[in-house]
């Protein structure tokens, strides 16, 4: 008993804790000379926003179906998946500096020898995220997986976007 106690003693002075003005802010720790961040840390209270996987919209309809024509390179996929999301997020009242996790799902490009352009995605990625004008950064990792739902597509994105409670 004085074990479960104790136990939320130390729980409740967390949630304390939390609670001060100071624990309000989302805190981000960069990856130095990289444009990530390795940790985000959203304190208690926040309201938090899950974004489905998001695809490229076709760019040529006049391209070969299933062909990367269809969407573009990664680059192109890249921008046009994140300025859908930006759609998303403005529509909720959020931008792309609430943004604090990412999933990248990349498939092998034909182009590329069937391996993943990380270097495309990354200049894709790059105009949104680290720039002077919005510098923050999400946690973020990036996998090459076999497909996706429609051939041709080489990006699926999604996304945890916070906001802190004043």
């Amino acid at each position: 008993m004085l074990k479960r106690l104790g136990s939320l003693l130390v729980l409740a002075a967390a949630l304390t804790a939390c609670n001060k003005e100071e624990a309000r802010e989302i805190k981000r720790t960069d990856v130095p000379n990289f444009p990530i961040a390795s940790a985000v840390q959203v304190p208690a209270g926040s309201d938090l926003f899950f974004l489905s996987g998001t695809v490229p919209p076709a760019v040529n309809k006049d391209a070969p179906a299933g062909s990367t024509d269809v969407f573009g390179d990664t680059e192109t996929q890249t921008v046009n998946v994140l300025t859908r999301i930006q759609e998303t997020l403005k529509a909720q009242g959020l931008t792309m500096g609430d943004v604090v996790l990412m999933h990248v799902y990349l498939v092998g490009d034909p182009a590329k020898e069937g391996k993943m352009d990380f270097a495309g995605m990354m200049a894709g990625y790059t105009k949104f995220f680290g720039t002077p004008e919005q510098p923050n950064k999400p946690a973020r990792s990036t996998v090459q997986i076999s497909s996706l739902v429609t051939p041709g597509m080489l990006v699926e994105i999604e996304v945890v976007a916070a906001k802190a409670k004043k």
